[in-house]
């Protein structure tokens, strides 16, 4: 995986070669079983039960980076954060922000479209819990390694989306950048920020699942605080 991850020449490349992956057998077992159950609101869509890859144009100044895509989400449309209520709040708060051209994300063909941003996972299977194993994570590294190098030209600023995210974006600064991660590694937390030298901001922001959502955790204020700050961040306007 790791070479074909390395010999992805542009991103088209590279999501074609995610979505036909099948490294992690816990997680290739679970999308499937997931994408042939089915729930029952859903039950006469076909699910796309593969790895989920990212979204957004190649001249990315911001990058979003999430955990791993949606059991009923993501696995279902078989596009980043569409169809499930975290997806919601996140494109309504891009849409305000003037970074997605509308505020809903329902299927992969609903017309929606991204401006200066690119949205990828860690992980890009659906994990039973939406917990991916450490084993997991390091498998899938070269994935998001990849998409960054690509990107790497415009990208000035990367949102992490929890502190799952926040961890994996350490080792991108070693495999991609060449640059040792700081020590002690700073510590995860919504507002958050780290800047290092000739490598992107980043920008730690509490995830968009429900369980902060419905609880009032993460506010619809508190994002649109974050992206704020990452335009502002990445120059865009």
């Amino acid at each position: 995986m790791v070479a074909r991850a390395a010999r992805a020449a542009d991103l088209a490349d590279l999501d074609g070669a995610v979505s036909d992956c099948f490294a992690c057998p816990r997680l290739v077992a679970w999308r499937e079983e997931v994408a042939r159950v089915k729930r029952a609101a859903f039950r006469d869509q076909d699910y796309w039960g593969r790895p989920v890859p990212g979204l957004g144009p190649a001249d990315a100044r911001i990058a979003i980076l999430g955990l791993a895509p949606a059991a009923h989400g993501g696995n279902r449309t078989g596009r980043i954060f569409t169809g499930d209520r975290s997806g919601d709040v996140l494109f309504a708060a891009l849409h305000r922000a003037g970074l997605a051209n509308q505020p809903t994300s329902v299927s992969a063909d609903d017309g929606l479209t991204l401006r200066d941003t690119r949205i990828f996972a860690a992980v890009r299977c659906a994990p039973p819990d939406n917990k991916p194993t450490p084993a997991e994570r390091d498998t899938c590294a070269p994935w998001l390694h990849r998409e960054v190098e690509l990107i790497r030209p415009t990208l000035r600023v990367v949102v992490a989306l929890g502190a799952f995210a926040w961890a994996a974006w350490w080792p991108v600064l070693r495999q991609v950048y060449g640059q040792r991660p700081p020590t002690p590694r700073p510590v995860f937390g919504h507002g958050a920020h780290w800047s290092g030298e000739s490598v992107p901001a980043l920008l730690g922001c509490y995830h968009v699942s429900q369980q902060n959502t419905f609880t009032g955790r993460l506010t619809p204020a508190m994002l649109d605080d974050v992206f704020t700050r990452a335009k502002d961040l990445a120059g865009v306007d």
